[in-house]
């Protein structure tokens, strides 16, 4: 996908200099650059690095005397990370898909695929499904009855969608991703040893055998527009009403939303989360890497959560958190440096009780 310094431009929307006709086909570091690249050399402790390359173009930052690098082209940034989500969509022709649908599929005959759709191979699209227009599907996917899919979604390899799953526009989901499977609720006849503790936080009085019984899942799954989600990441359906994702929100690998669960929009759940059911998490929430968030508690609007953070109970909006349990930053960061101290306090108490025995010796033998 070759691309001219002027369409760049134009994409990121860049001040650009110089020579706009020149075609790149990709983009590279530096001092790796070849002629049909393009430098990424968005801050200036990147200039060495565009001396040692063969770039004739570049990404630099405002103000930098490009020629003076011995380019013929350049496009200037003030955001780099922005400008790199430009870039990448512009070099990015996602995975490659025949138009139309592979003969192996398995297509119900119910099912509705929109316009210019393409699905690959070993498919399989059970009845009443509705896939929108433009819909990319690789292959191996599974998207069970009465499913609906907005336009413009992107489906990798091995995707499972669950039945009655709602999903808006512009969806892309990474491979091995399950939507819409059965939520982890179960109850046995008599109250059970886990909620005796969860009310008196005590040991149990006493120990009964008991068997656990199914409580099967009737509701869905609804997914807002522009949403992604990772690679083997599980989104369980609701007991009776669905498990929401808001529009915009991104939930990277190995996420866990359990039954219920709403989750606001434009919402940040990196790797390894995991939401316990009926929680609601607010709007724009960022959870780092191996939050864990319990059930039945509410996350206000704007929260972040620094990474192994556990959640155990309601968080106001707007506040930043991290610790287990969750406290605010800046009391973590005290905890942490308290820690730190205690080998050095445990030694000055071992010196002053040492100091103060040889004193209490010396005072019972005069």
């Amino acid at each position: 996908m070759s691309q001219t310094i002027e369409q760049i431009a134009k994409a990121l929307e860049a001040r650009a200099e110089g020579d706009l006709t020149i075609e790149v086909t990709g983009a590279s570091e530096p001092a790796a650059a070849g002629p049909d690249q393009i430098a990424l050399a968005m801050s200036e402790k990147y200039a060495e690095g565009l001396q040692a390359g063969k770039a004739r173009a570049a990404l630099v930052w405002e103000g930098a005397d490009w020629r003076a690098y011995g380019l013929e082209a350049a496009v200037f940034v003030t955001r780099p990370r922005l400008a790199m989500a430009g870039l990448s969509k512009a070099f990015d022709p996602g995975p490659s898909i025949a138009s139309g649908v592979h003969p192996s599929c398995v297509i119900d005959p119910t099912a509705v695929i929109g316009a210019d759709a393409a699905i690959g191979p070993f498919t399989i699209v059970g009845p009443d499904v509705r896939i929108g227009p433009g819909a990319r599907i690789v292959g191996q996917v599974t998207i069970d009855e009465g499913a609906r899919i907005g336009a413009e979604a992107l489906i990798h390899a091995g995707v499972r969608i669950g039945a009655q799953v709602v999903i808006g526009d512009r969806f892309v989901c990474q491979p091995g991703a399950v939507i819409g499977s059965d939520g982890f609720s179960f109850v046995t006849p008599d109250p059970s040893g886990v909620e005796e503790i969860r009310q008196t936080l005590e040991q149990r009085e006493e120990i009964t055998e008991q068997k656990w019984t199914r409580i099967h899942s009737l509701g869905t799954v609804e997914i807002g527009d522009d949403v992604e989600i990772g690679a083997n990441t599980c989104i369980d359906r609701g007991t009776v009403r669905a498990t929401a994702i808001g529009s915009g929100s991104k939930l990277d690998n190995l996420v866990h939303i359990g039954h219920n669960v709403q989750v606001g929009e434009d919402c940040l759940l990196c790797g390894q989360v995991g939401v316990a059911g009926s929680t609601r998490i607010g709007h724009r929430v960022v959870l780092a890497g191996q939050c864990g968030v319990s059930d039945n508690i509410t996350v206000g609007d704007d929260v972040i959560a620094a990474g192994g953070t556990n959640i155990y109970t309601n968080v106001p909006k707007g506040r930043t958190i991290w610790g287990s349990p969750a406290v605010k930053m800046e009391t973590q960061l005290e905890i942490n440096k308290s820690l730190r101290r205690l080998p050095r306090l445990f030694a000055q108490m071992a010196e002053l009780r040492e100091t103060v025995t040889k004193l209490t010796q010396k005072g019972g033998t005069e």
